[in-house]
Formats: C-alpha cells, structure tokens, sequence
C-alpha cells in the first residue's frame, strides 16, 4: 500500500505537472479577437490606465489576483527547505485561493534569504496584484518583511501562517469556552511557541479581551516574562511579571492551553494538572503536542483541537485565507486590518453554531455535526464559509472606511472654522 507522501508524488507528477494552469479568458479564435485582446487594441486600455492607475482594477486582473509568495524558510514543519522546494505548498495555496473564494493566485518562489531581499523583490511586483499572500518564512524575519510591506504597499499584505491561524484558533476558542461555559476575560491561558503563529495568536487574544496578566507565553527558552533578557521586540510585547519559569509551572492550573510548538510538549501530568474543562489546541504539525485519543483518556473532560484533518475540531487556515482575501477585495481594501480579521472570527465562531447543511454531512459521510465538543470549528467544504466570512470581512473593511471618511471630514471643517 503506497504511503500518502507517495500517492502524492504521484498524482503531481501526471501531465500537466503540478496544481495549475493559466486560462484564457477572452475569445482568441480569430483576428479580430488577437487584435482586441493584443495589439493593437491593448493600447486602448493601456493609455487608460497610465492616466488613470484606478483603471487597472477596470481591465486586468489585478482587483482579483493575490501574490502567494515564499522564499522557503519555514516550509510547512519541514524547516527551511529553499524557495523551490516551496513551490508545491505555494501551488497548493493558489489552488485553494481559487477553488474556494474565487480568487485567483500566482505562486511566486523567491531567492531572497534576507528581509531586504524579500521586500525589495516583492514591493517591486505589487503593481501586479490585488493583494500579497506570504507564506512559509521563517520568524522573526517574516514579521518584520510583513510590517515593512504594509507600510509601503497600497493593497493588503497578509501572513496566513501568523494571521490565519490565529483567526481560526480564536474562533475556535471562542466556541470551546461556551462548551466549557467559561467567561473570555476570566480564564487564565498558556500560549506554547513564540513564533509566527504563536505571536499573531496571543495577539489576537489581547485584542478580543484577555486581560494581559492572564495570558503567558512560552518558547524554547520558557516561559516570556520581564525576568528574561533575552527578548526580541515582538516577545517583549507579552512578558509579564510571573514566577512561572517552565511550561509545568504555567499550565497547572490554566484553562486553556494553546500549543504551535513541538510534538508531545504538553506531558500527561502537565493536562492532569490543568484545570476543570481543559481546552487544549494542540497545534504541532504533523505530531501535535498530545494526541487527542491520550489526552481523552487521561481527562474526559477535555476539549481537544489540532491541525490534522484525521481528528475533530481541527484547526486549518483553510477557514480564513480564501475568504478573508475574498472580502478585501471585494471592499477594494488597501489594507488587512485587526477589524477584519477580528470580523473573520466572529463569523467562524457564529457560523459552527448554526445547523449543518445535509450536503457537508454527505461530503464528510457524517450522520449528524452538532455544536458541541467534538464540533467547534466549521468543516472547509461547507459552502457557506464564502458568503458569511467574506460579507463580514467586507462590511468591516467598508465600515472603517466610512469611519475614515468621517474622521476627515470632521477634521477639515474644524480646519476651515475661523479662529
């Protein structure tokens, strides 16, 4: 029996290699539609848009074309492999982007090791697309490329691996504690790994309302607090004053715990000694940090997620980029800001306790999904994931607009009254 990675090779290596293709979309049958479509005619909407830069959302791809783009440095949990050894994931993430938001996707596979490098390049290119999808770099290096670009970049710059598995594991959270009965602000919660996800992660807890001194953060070192000398500005953000100096001294006792870490970092005595109705997203790829079937055994109260698709509640950025790009560009956003990624979450966590279509039930070959344990997170092939997380992020990016609109409104007449 072929191993998945084998069956894999082989459904890539058939004719046409790889996941993608690009496809007319215009007549090119005769000469009349090769004189529209290329020259001469092309110089019409050429002209327009040199006068006009709005005009390319008019007529090219541009309003619905993301830039998926990897130098390869943090590929999947394979660590860094080089940016050609990227171009399987980044053809995999462009096919999503297309198959369930509607978007299309370039992969792009950069030689840029150094965060000068991979801005320079990728600034250089934005002309081309609506909006820039980051991938797979490693941290903290892909924090610093994403700030710099969104700061020079007139479309949404968005790094799934921070942002859209903290969009999905937060809407998961939100539902878990509503399982568990437990209040957001109240619960104490342990955050294991400080990297990409695990930052964009407590980041996002802050912002939903987790007071600070009741959020710790781990890394390889253990835990971040303001003992510790050794940390960047991006961990520096989470240091609190704690006594806690290791994983064991913060879990027991804690509600939840959150792990982007290493395989089985999270002991059977550590979840033994967390408190009533644990929550625990276990998050390592492939290997989680306890597998749910030990973590059941050992706590029958727990409520377990990972990010495999063998296992419930799986957690999978699947759930955010397509449709979190979807409604960006939709509002024609310059930006991807906390409101619509917090307008993403929302619209997860709503959207799993709403009944289950019996057309996601046959696809999954399920009898019954049914908010509760077992079921805290939508399934990826529920078609109404593009509608309700799309519109949401739509509306809150038109919102801030208006908001924006508003502001400066204001401003002006409180500039033009005399003094």
């Amino acid at each position: 029996m072929p191993t998945l990675y084998e069956r894999s090779e082989a459904v890539h290596a058939v004719f046409p290699q790889g996941k993608l293709a690009i496809t007319p979309t215009k007549p090119l049958a005769t000469p009349d539609d090769l004189a529209l479509a290329y020259s001469p005619g092309v110089a019409g909407p050429v002209l327009a848009i040199a006068e006009n830069p709005e005009a390319a959302y008019r007529f090219t791809t541009k309003g619905n074309l993301v830039g998926v783009i990897s130098n390869g440095s943090a590929i999947l949990g394979l660590g860094n492999r080089g940016p050609l050894a990227s171009k399987p994931v980044m053809e995999g993430k462009a096919v999503l982007f297309k198959q369930f938001g509607g978007v299309d996707a370039f992969d792009i596979e950069l030689n840029a090791p150094t965060v000068d490098e991979m801005v320079q390049a990728i600034a250089a290119m934005a002309p081309t697309f609506g909006g820039i999808n980051l991938e797979d770099i490693k941290a903290p290096e892909c924090f610093e490329v994403e700030e710099r670009l969104r700061s020079m970049l007139d479309i949404p710059v968005f790094h799934d691996d921070q942002h859209g598995t903290a969009v999905v594991a937060c809407a998961g959270l939100l539902n878990a504690l509503i399982i568990a009965g437990k209040d957001l602000s109240a619960v104490r919660i342990v955050v294991n790994g400080a990297g990409a996800a695990g930052i964009a992660i407590a980041s996002k807890l802050l912002a939903l309302g987790v007071p600070k001194e009741h959020l710790l953060l781990g890394d390889s070192k253990g835990i971040v607090g303001d003992h510790r000398t050794d940390l960047n500005r991006w961990k520096q953000r989470f240091a609190v004053t704690t006594l806690h100096r290791t994983l064991a001294d913060a879990v027991r006792g804690a509600d939840v715990f959150i792990g982007v870490s290493k395989a089985g970092l999270l002991t059977d005595d550590m979840l033994q000694s967390m408190a009533n109705d644990p929550i625990v997203f276990a998050l390592a790829n492939p290997d989680p940090e306890i597998m749910p079937d030990r973590a059941k055994a050992i706590r029958s109260d727990v409520i377990i997620a990972t990010g495999r698709s063998d296992f419930a509640n799986q957690v999978n950025n699947l759930l955010c980029f397509p449709f979190l790009f979807r409604g960006a560009l939709d509002a024609r956003a310059t930006k991807i800001t906390p409101a619509m990624e917090l307008a993403a979450i929302h619209a997860l966590s709503s959207l799993t306790r709403t009944p289950v279509p019996s057309d996601v039930l046959q696809i999954y070959k399920l009898p019954s999904l049914i908010f509760g344990r077992d079921y805290i997170l939508p399934k990826p092939f529920d078609p109404r994931l593009r509608d309700v997380v799309s519109s949401a992020v739509k509306m809150a990016s038109l919102e801030e607009d208006r908001k924006s609109t508003r502001l400066n409104s204001s401003h002006v007449s409180e500039s033009r009254m005399p003094s």
